[in-house]
């Protein structure tokens, strides 16, 4: 459980850097990632490209985590995540639940409300 906690906490940290290869590697090969207002997407070299493709203009991100708890292969988190497109600011408050298997994000499914995330780009 430990273990799980701490590689989430990673992978959140992992994040300011904006590198989609490296947010990727924290998952299995068949790995999926569902960003609910999406499809999911599914297999590591997919969540790299998706992660790529809607980071691309983040010149900045910062998440803090507000609340974890992690039981056995389950790590829930409520965030805020602050990110920086240009000039524009988004302050964002998510939730996103991780299934582990071995060390590594099996499923992770992000809440969040799409529309905050636009007013703030408009």
């Amino acid at each position: 459980m430990k273990d799980n906690e701490e590689t989430i906490r990673n992978f959140i940290a992992a994040w300011s850097r904006l590198d989609a290869a490296d947010l990727a590697s924290y998952f299995t090969e068949d790995g999926v990632y569902h960003n609910m207002p999406t499809e999911p997407v599914a297999g590591r070299a997919a969540v790299q490209a998706f992660i790529a493709g809607f980071a691309k203009d983040w010149t900045e991100t910062n998440w803090d985590i507000l609340n974890l708890i992690a039981k056995d292969d389950i790590v829930m988190v409520e965030r805020l995540d602050r990110t920086k497109l240009g000039d524009k600011s988004v302050d964002l408050p998510c939730f996103g639940i991780f299934e582990m298997e071995n060390g590594k994000i099996k499923v992770w499914r992000d809440y969040f409300d799409i529309g905050t995330y636009m007013k703030a780009l408009a």
